[in-house]
């Protein structure tokens, strides 16, 4: 019973706080995406130890035992026994009744040069995963990185309506006492808990935006929805000076996008090697050997005194495989790699274009950014002294309260434009780091 009567609180989960460097930790530990790269790295080996294995020998074993209960009979002229009549047709039974056989088999691959390029392939694949592992948690990063910065401006949001809210309920104290002392209209009242009402409407969708953006990261991070977690403020260190394109030009070899197609060309051409490489003749080597027992008695627990012959049996060989005609197969399919690499030529100039894009415009972002961030910052120093000028004013008769509101808007508005500019930063800043190849550096 006292369990039952403590509050609820004390059972509710403690939020995680969270800065961005420990929301991206999370995220490359937890998301699934990322845990199924990391399989596919550790896959990639498997697959280079499968393709080794072909190169390697290869040893099995064989045992068999068989019963005939009826022997094959074959039709003979009768030129044996005491009485021969080659005219004479007779049936005479071959084999016995019980055979066992065991054996052992060696193969040995001598030359096949389809192993030969599978066994690069392998190499390659192993670094394309490797590579994939890589631009999956850049991708990663980049989506959190981008999610978290939503959620900081939409609470610097909610915190600049809260501070709105403050002034416009000392503005409306004071109004109520003017229009207990008859000094103030109703109307002005109204008007006054009319912005009111538009603010808290304003709040509480800016807080369920909030909500939909704190699930969003959760998601990306691979952590449990129901987990409450506390967004910690990071710092902007913003440049006194604007982004020059020369001082800062695209290394596209350093774009994981980049190494990714580099690497599946390389396995391409594996590929149109190893299907060209069917034009070539085989040579493997096999060796054979092989114990044998046959008698009217089970060969296992008998020898020959029961009437059983136990005897052994061996084998070495070549075996040479020429391929001669096979219909134009071969062709095809290296005709067919052939293609598939000069489509991957065109995807490759397409993702280079494209790159060069992005970095292009993530500098001119930047750029834009700063410049109006620092204008926004001028416009919110200069809107908070109209507003107060004009709260005094207006406390003083020398102002309407019209004037006041729009003074107020005018205010809020300025440090939405701040804030709105502070992300397009942000945004911007995730966008040269992953032009740089160094989203990376958002874990220090």
């Amino acid at each position: 019973m006292l369990i039952m009567l403590l509050p609820l609180s004390m059972f509710a989960e403690a939020p995680v706080s969270l800065k961005l460097k420990d929301a991206i930790k999370y995220a490359l530990d937890a998301n699934q995406q990322a845990k199924i790269a990391k399989l596919n790295v550790e896959n990639s080996q498997y697959k280079v130890d499968e393709m080794w294995a072909q190169a390697l020998p290869t040893i099995s074993g064989s045992a068999s035992l068989t019963y005939n209960p009826l022997l094959q009979q074959s039709a003979l002229p009768n030129i044996f026994g005491p009485n021969p009549n080659p005219d004479e047709t007779i049936l005479v039974s071959f084999g016995q009744h019980w055979n066992s056989n065991l054996g052992v088999t060696l193969t040995q691959n001598v030359f096949d040069k389809s192993v030969f390029v599978g066994m690069k392939a392998a190499r390659t694949t192993q670094e394309f995963y490797v590579l994939n592992q890589q631009l999956t948690e850049e991708q990663i990063i980049e989506g959190v990185a981008r999610q978290y910065y939503q959620i900081l401006v939409q609470r610097q949001q909610i915190a600049v309506l809260d501070s709105n809210l403050m002034n416009t309920l000392q503005v409306q104290k004071v109004l109520q006492g003017l229009y207990e002392n008859g000094l103030a209209k109703k109307i002005d009242l109204d008007r006054i808990a009319v912005n009111l009402s538009n603010i808290n409407s304003q709040r509480q969708q800016l807080l369920n935006t909030v909500a939909l953006y704190e699930n969003e990261l959760k998601f990306l991070m691979g952590m449990p929805i129901n987990t409450p977690i506390v967004i910690m403020d990071e710092e902007v260190i913003v440049p006194e000076t604007l982004m020059i394109p020369d001082q800062f030009p695209l290394q596209i070899e350093t774009r994981t996008e980049y190494n990714v197609l580099q690497r599946q060309k390389e396995l391409l051409a594996f590929q149109k090697e190893s299907f060209k490489s069917e034009y070539y003749p085989t040579l493997s080597l096999s060796a054979n050997y092989l114990y044998q027992g046959i008698g009217n008695e089970i060969p296992l627990f008998s020898g020959q005194s029961q009437g059983v012959n136990w005897f052994s049996a061996a084998s070495v060989g070549l075996n040479l495989r020429v391929p001669i005609v096979d219909g134009g197969f071969t062709r095809a399919k290296v005709r067919q790699a052939d293609v598939s690499l000069r489509k991957l030529d065109q995807e490759i100039d397409q993702t280079t274009l494209a790159l060069e894009k992005a970095h292009q415009n993530a500098m001119i972002q930047l750029n834009n950014s700063l410049i109006t961030l620092k204008s926004q910052e001028e416009n919110i120093k200069l809107a908070e002294e109209i507003y107060f000028n004009t709260q005094n004013n207006y406390q003083n008769g020398l102002a309407t309260l019209t004037d006041l509101l729009a003074a107020e808007i005018s205010w809020m508005q300025s440090q939405n434009n701040y804030t709105t500019a502070l992300l397009n930063y942000r945004m911007a800043e995730i966008q040269i780091l992953k032009s740089k190849g160094q989203l990376h550096t958002l874990l220090n």
